[in-house]
């Protein structure tokens, strides 16, 4: 049987020891650690540093939360539901897959109910937005000015469902709508300021005029003149895009 053999590790030195010339003395063991500059070292530090505040953002957008799909709600009327049109051309479907052209990774639904006045939005709005919507488009007052509906009736509904929205912390675009000039220049005049007034009242972005380069554009109407026919609601998710884009934005900065 061999004889056991003591092992002694010998005492290491950090920095090494050096005789009077500056040479290491003999007998000094290195340590495995380099005998780092501080400028070295601290060039090692602001890189780890950077690696362990991009692994904690790369855990963060991968949170359930982070990567959940953005809802946007098209809180409106006929325009809105797509009157007339297959469910992929109305403007929900249109203006989601628009999104996602881009890059967006959204859902759009489609809460709009055809002959909606803004007084029966009002009554069906808690349960029509669901409480996991992150932006809305509010979109409602055309059948108001079709019925001639009197403008501080609409103006009182509408200001009420901002309220309601805002005070649910979701983003918000708020769709304007023009009076037909046949009503009479009072009443347009009264019907138009409503949605800039209401608009800068609770600080929400504003589109002007929801229809805009498709009202009075027969070719881009279906026969009734009102409801656009798939290529206008082209033109409308178009022209409301960039809004849109900017809701996003708002809603992502929220959550």
């Amino acid at each position: 049987m061999p004889e056991a053999v003591a092992i002694v590790e010998k005492p290491v030195q950090y920095p090494p020891a050096r005789d009077r010339g500056g040479r290491q003395a003999k007998g000094a063991v290195r340590t495995a650690a380099p005998n780092m500059p501080q400028r070295t070292y601290g060039a090692w530090v602001a890189r780890a540093g950077r690696l362990f505040a991009l692994l904690l953002a790369v855990t963060i957008m991968s949170s359930p939360a982070a990567a959940r799909t953005l809802r946007i709600v098209a809180f409106g009327d006929s325009l809105s539901a797509g009157y007339g049109l297959a469910r992929n051309e109305a403007f929900p479907a249109k203006l989601e897959a628009a999104l996602k052209a881009k890059g967006y990774d959204v859902s759009v639904t489609n809460a709009g109910v055809s002959g909606d006045t803004s007084s029966a939005g009002l009554a069906r709005l808690d349960w029509s937005i669901p409480k996991d919507a992150d932006a809305v488009i509010v979109e409602l007052g055309a059948n108001d000015m079709l019925r001639g509906v009197d403008p501080a009736l609409t103006r009182r509904t509408l200001d009420e469902i901002l309220t309601k929205l805002k005070a649910r912390k979701v983003a918000i675009l708020f769709a304007g709508m023009r009076a037909a000039p046949n009503f009479g220049a009072d009443y347009q005049k009264a019907f138009d300021a409503i949605y800039p007034e209401l608009a800068a009242k609770h600080g929400v972005p504003l589109y002007p005029f929801f229809l805009e380069g498709v009202a009075g554009n027969r070719a881009l109407n279906q026969k009734d003149g009102i409801h656009p026919v798939p290529a206008g609601v082209d033109i409308i998710v178009a022209g409301i895009l960039p809004d849109v884009e900017r809701l996003i934005t708002q809603a992502q900065a929220a959550r």
